[in-house]
């Protein structure tokens, strides 16, 4: 069978879920998850990444596409749905063939769903390249038999790592990988994925580059960062001097420029690696090329709550105004970006400019319960979780 490329399918805006777990929400099954997702289908998002690591999220997002507002008003051909294999717990990873089989009965069960637009490997740098390599042919062989995968990625945060791995699946499958998306790396405080590696990923025929986390998961929210988060003291003192910075003098939220900035600059950055539907949907499913037919860098952005929808999508739609409709003439509202930016990087300095942590951090060892041993034994059916 063959498929158009992804650049040619998905859709620039997604929806992050990794926000439907404990890490981000207290008790995130009395989230209005079923307001959330058909308020951001109604706004024409038409994407939306989940992975079983994220604790509920698959199970609630499932939900809430199969509750009857949602799905009589928006089908399954009207949206994708992004999730990953791999990545069973903090410390706990398998990737092997049976594993990566079983995980995606289990996801195509909770998701309600035959099918899954895209699959990524998930956070690679924790296991070997060996085993990134088997997973990805498995995952593979899946598409191959039965459709119920559509695209194959890998996803994680060192870049370094993401591009070595892109490398290694061309040169020894011989076949590109169709998506790699990056957490974290291109937002106010970091944007090694354009300037250190996006030329290999490219060269490595990688299609698509979705770029996560414009936040920093959480650390440029202006609050509190959350006790889990792996940065330093440093970088979170920093973050913290830079929103009260903006507060104090500019009257402007840390988050509400970081999501500003990350949009709008992996719009333009992320172009080559982007794609080209509209980017946001109308209400009947229909996705038009771009009259101009410009790519558009791929953002996936987390929300907890309806209100945070609806914030979004006003961005989101200042920002295309600005750098889609515009003609190339630059908006007050980006200029006033592209200042205050200064001013965050000012604050932050060449210390935690572009700053990475280690990931996996020290002394990880992944280690697998023998719980999840008999699971695999037992060929558990996806129906008893």
């Amino acid at each position: 069978m063959t498929r158009p490329p992804p650049s040619q399918v998905l859709t620039p805006l997604v929806l992050g879920t990794a926000t439907f777990n404990i890490q981000y929400n207290d008790d995130p099954f009395s989230l209005p998850s079923v307001s959330i997702v058909h308020r951001a289908l109604s706004a024409g998002i038409r994407a939306f990444d989940t992975s079983p690591y994220y604790g509920p999220s698959e199970e609630i997002l499932g939900q809430a596409l199969a509750s009857e507002k949602v799905a009589t008003e928006f089908p399954r051909h009207t949206y994708q749905l992004l999730t990953k294999v791999g990545r069973v717990a903090e410390s706990s990873f398998d990737y092997s063939p049976a594993w990566v089989r079983y995980s995606i009965k289990r996801s195509l069960r909770r998701l309600h769903t035959d099918y899954l637009d895209v699959v990524y490997c998930h956070d690679v740098e924790f296991v070997s390249a060996a085993e990134v390599v088997e997973a990805v042919r498995e995952l593979r062989r899946i598409r191959d038999e039965d459709a119920s995968i559509r695209y194959v990625g890998i996803s994680g945060y060192p870049v370094e790592v993401l591009a070595e791995l892109a490398e290694l699946v061309l040169r020894e499958t011989g076949e590109p990988l169709d998506v790699v998306m990056s957490y974290a790396n291109y937002n106010l405080q970091n944007t090694r994925l354009a300037t250190k590696v996006l030329a290999r990923l490219r060269a490595a025929g990688v299609d698509v580059v979705p770029n996560a986390s414009i936040l920093g998961m959480g650390l440029l929210r202006g609050q509190s960062v959350f006790d889990w988060h792996p940065a330093p003291k440093g970088l979170r003192d920093a973050t913290q001097k830079a929103s009260e910075v903006l507060r104090e003098q500019q009257n402007e939220k840390l988050e509400s420029l970081a999501t500003r900035y990350g949009l709008e600059s992996w719009i333009r950055e992320g172009s080559a690696v982007g794609v080209y539907g509209h980017p946001l949907e109308a209400t009947d499913g229909s996705a038009p090329k771009l009259s101009n037919g410009q790519q558009l860098g791929v953002t996936v952005v987390g929300v907890s709550n309806v209100k945070e929808v609806d914030e979004l999508v006003a961005i989101y739609r200042e920002v295309l105004d600005d750098v889609v409709y515009s003609e190339g003439k630059s908006s007050t509202k980006s200029v006033e970006t592209a200042e205050l930016t200064k001013l965050v990087r000012s604050i932050l300095g060449p210390e935690w400019l572009d700053y990475a942590w280690p990931s996996p951090g020290e002394g990880y060892v992944n280690t697998l319960p023998e719980s999840h041993y008999q699971l695999l034994r037992e060929q558990t059916t996806p129906t008893t979780l």
